[in-house]
C-alpha cells in the first residue's frame, strides 16, 4: 500500500486526526475517531495522484463530509490552499457543513451573503448555496482568486440543474487551486453535463463520467457503514374520475397503461381516501416494533406538495397520539424544525418532497414514500435519509406504493450508475407522469400554467390498501394481506434489530407460515362448500391480450343475439363504469370480461 505523503507544520487548532465518522456527534457502529477504511483509501488516492479535480461518489450516510473535511485541513497543512469554499445545495446544509468544519478547527462563514463582497479575515473560508454562485458569479471568481482555494462542490450533479447554474459554477471556480466534488448519486436523470466533471467515449461513443474514487451502497452494506433497507410494498385498489367524467377503478401495480398507472398511484396518495391512512397506520405499527430495540427511533413521511404533508401530519397526529414535525420548505424555520426533530425523540416528521439530501438525522429508520416523484436519483437521494447506521444491527423499513417504476428502483438499489451525456431521454428514462412531464416541458421555455394541469384533471374518489410483498436483499416474501391482519403484522412486526441474514431468514419464515395459512384455510372453505373473500387473482395477461380477449367475447355474445358490437360495449360501459376499452384499466377490463362470460353462461344453460 502506498504510504500517504508526511503532513506540513499543524496549522491553527485543526483537529483533523480526531474527526468523527458522522456528524454531530453521532459516529456509525464499528468506527472510532479514525477514518474509515474507504476514506483513507480515497485520501491515499487523491494524494497518489496529486489531481486539481477530484470526483468522490460515495453512497449516502458512508461520510463525504468526514472525507472531504480531512482533505481539507491536509492540503491546509501541506500548505497546497489557504482558504475553502464550500458549494451545498441547500441554506440547511451550509450550517451543517459549517458545524462540521468547526469541530476539527476549520472555521467556514455559514452566513456569507453576496452584497458582503468579502469574508472576515477570522474564517478560512465561506459556506455557500448553488444559487448564491449562481447570482454573482463574478464575486465568487475574485473570492477563489485572491487566495490559493479549495473548492468543494457538495452533491455536485446540481450543477447542472439549470444552464445557467452550470455556466456560472464554471466562472466562478474556473481558477481554483484545487476543486474537490462529492455526490451520493454521481449520475443525473437527463443529459445536463455537470460541471468539472470528466467525460469519456464509451463503446458506443456516449460520454460518461468518470469518478476518481467509489464507494457503493453494496460495499458500504458489507462494511457495516449503512444500513440493510426493508422495503414494504403496499399495493390497494384505486378509483377517481376523469375531467370527462368516466369513474375509473385500477389496481396498483396491475400492467396498466403508464398514464392509468399514475392516475391510480396519484389516487393512493391523496388523503381523501383510505390508502394513505392504512398506510401510515401500518408505518406506525413498524416504527413502534424498531423503537422497543431503539428507543428513539424516527420515521420520516415525503409528500408531494403542502397541501398532502399537511394532511398526512394531521392523520399521523392520530394514528401516533403525537405531535408531528412538519417541513414545508428550506427556509430558516425548517432548517431549526429539522435540527430540533434531529436531536429530539419524537416519532415523526412530514416533508414536501424529501429533507433535503446530505441532511443528517442518523435515527430515521422508517420511511413512508408519498410522493409521485421517481427519477432514479430522486430515489437514491430519498432512501438515502434511512440508510446511515449507528450501531449493528440496525435495518431500514420503507413503505412504497406497488408502481412498477419504484419497485424496478427498489430492486436495483445496490447498482452503480455513471452519468451518460449523448444519450435521448426517453419516458422510460424516468417513470412517466404526465403532471411532471407538463410543467417539465414548459419550465424549459418559461412559460409554465397551471392551466396546462387541466389536461390530466381527476378527482380521487376511494382508495383502499392492503399489504402485497416484502423486497429485500435482491428477493421477495409474502403476498396479499389485509391492514391489520395478524398475516400482514407478521411481515411488519419484525423486530427492529437484527443482523442481515436473519432478516432474509425470518422473512422466509413468515412467507412459509403465510402459505401454510393459506392452504389451510382453502381446505376449510372448500369442505364448508363457502369461500371467504381471497386475494385479488395474479395478472397473467397484458393490456393488449386482455382487450383482445373482451373484443372476441363480445363477438360471440353479438352473434347470439344479433346486435352490433359497438352497442354491446356501450352496454357494458353502463353497467360496470369506465371510458371506452382503449382508455380502460386492467381492473375495468376484467370487470367487463366476467360480465360477458357471465352472460354467455347463461345463454348457453
Amino acid at each position: 500500500m502506498t504510504t500517504l505523503p508526511a503532513p506540513g507544520p499543524a496549522v491553527g487548532t485543526f483537529a483533523a486526526e480526531h474527526l468523527s465518522p458522522s456528524y454531530p456527534e453521532r459516529a456509525a457502529w464499528g468506527t472510532a475517531s479514525k477514518l474509515r477504511a474507504w476514506q483513507a483509501e480515497a485520501l491515499e488516492e487523491y494524494f497518489r495522484t496529486d489531481p486539481r479535480d477530484f470526483l468522490a461518489a460515495a453512497t449516502p450516510g458512508a461520510g463525504k463530509t468526514t472525507f472531504a473535511l480531512r482533505l481539507a485541513t491536509e492540503l491546509i497543512a501541506r500548505n497546497v490552499v489557504d482558504r475553502v469554499t464550500v458549494v451545498a445545495p441547500t441554506e440547511h446544509l451550509k450550517r451543517q457543513w459549517a458545524d462540521a468544519a468547526h469541530r476539527v478547527g476549520l472555521k467556514l462563514d455559514p452566513t456569507f451573503k453576496n452584497s458582503h463582497g468579502r469574508y472576515g479575515r477570522h474564517y478560512r473560508g465561506i459556506v455557500v448555496t448553488y444559487a448564491q454562485v449562481a447570482a454573482r458569479a463574478e464575486l465568487h471568481r475574485e473570492i477563489v482568486e485572491d487566495h490559493r482555494t479549495l473548492v468543494i462542490l457538495d452533491e455536485v450533479h446540481h450543477g447542472g440543474d439549470a444552464l445557467s447554474w452550470g455556466d456560472a459554477i464554471r466562472i466562478a471556480f474556473d481558477k481554483a487551486t484545487r476543486r474537490l466534488s462529492l455526490t451520493g448519486t454521481p449520475f443525473r436523470s437527463d443529459t445536463a453535463p455537470i460541471p468539472f466533471v470528466n467525460y469519456l467515449r464509451d463503446k458506443d461513443g456516449i460520454r460518461v463520467s468518470q469518478t476518481d474514487y467509489s464507494y457503493g451502497y453494496g460495499r458500504a452494506l458489507t462494511d457495516g457503514v449503512v444500513r440493510p433497507v426493508i422495503f414494504m410494498v403496499y399495493a390497494g385498489l384505486m378509483q377517481w374520475r376523469t375531467k370527462a367524467g368516466d369513474e375509473m377503478v385500477a389496481r396498483l401495480g396491475e400492467g396498466n397503461t403508464k398514464d392509468i398507472t399514475a392516475q391510480a398511484w396519484r389516487t393512493a396518495l391523496h388523503p381523501k381516501g383510505e390508502w394513505i391512512p392504512q398506510v401510515l397506520s401500518a408505518a406506525n405499527r413498524r416504527l413502534d416494533e424498531v423503537r422497543q430495540a431503539i428507543p428513539d427511533a424516527g420515521g420520516l413521511v415525503i409528500a408531494t406538495d403542502h397541501f398532502a404533508a399537511r394532511a398526512y401530519a394531521k392523520i399521523l397526529g392520530e394514528i401516533s397520539g403525537e405531535k408531528v414535525t412538519v417541513v414545508l420548505s428550506d427556509e430558516k424555520e425548517a432548517s431549526e424544525r429539522i435540527e430540533q426533530f434531529a436531536e429530539s425523540d419524537r416519532k415523526w416528521l412530514v416533508a414536501v418532497r424529501m429533507v433535503s439530501e446530505g441532511v443528517d438525522i442518523p435515527r430515521l429508520s422508517v420511511g413512508v414514500y408519498a410522493t409521485s416523484a421517481a427519477t432514479p436519483l430522486y430515489f437514491a437521494q430519498a432512501v438515502g435519509r434511512f440508510v446511515r447506521a449507528r450501531r449493528r444491527g440496525e435495518t431500514a423499513s420503507i413503505f412504497l406504493p406497488d408502481v412498477p417504476g419504484l419497485i424496478g428502483l427498489a430492486s436495483e438499489m445496490e447498482r452503480e450508475r455513471d452519468h451518460a451525456l449523448d444519450r435521448e431521454v426517453t419516458r422510460d428514462d424516468e417513470f412517466y407522469n404526465p403532471e411532471d412531464a407538463l410543467v417539465a416541458r414548459e419550465n424549459a421555455s418559461d412559460k409554465a400554467s397551471a392551466g396546462l394541469l387541466d389536461e390530466f384533471a381527476f378527482e380521487a374518489v376511494a382508495s383502499s390498501a392492503n399489504f402485497d410483498r416484502v423486497l429485500f436483499d435482491g428477493d421477495e416474501f409474502g403476498s396479499f394481506a389485509e391492514p391489520g391482519s395478524d398475516e400482514e403484522l407478521d411481515f411488519i412486526g419484525i423486530p427492529g434489530l437484527l443482523e442481515p441474514e436473519q432478516v432474509s431468514e425470518l422473512l422466509k419464515q413468515r412467507h412459509s407460515r403465510q402459505l401454510r395459512r393459506r392452504k389451510g384455510s382453502a381446505a376449510t372453505a372448500g369442505s364448508q362448500g363457502s369461500s371467504s373473500p381471497a386475494e385479488p387473482a395474479p395478472l397473467y395477461r397484458t393490456l393488449k391480450e386482455q382487450r383482445s380477449l373482451l373484443n372476441s367475447l363480445v363477438s360471440l355474445w353479438a352473434r347470439g343475439t344479433d346486435q352490433p358490437h359497438g352497442l354491446l360495449h356501450a352496454e357494458l360501459r353502463r353497467i360496470c363504469g369506465g371510458p371506452a376499452v382503449a382508455q380502460a384499466s386492467v381492473t375495468q377490463l376484467q370487470t367487463r370480461i366476467d360480465l360477458v362470460r357471465r352472460r354467455l353462461a347463461s345463454t348457453r344453460s
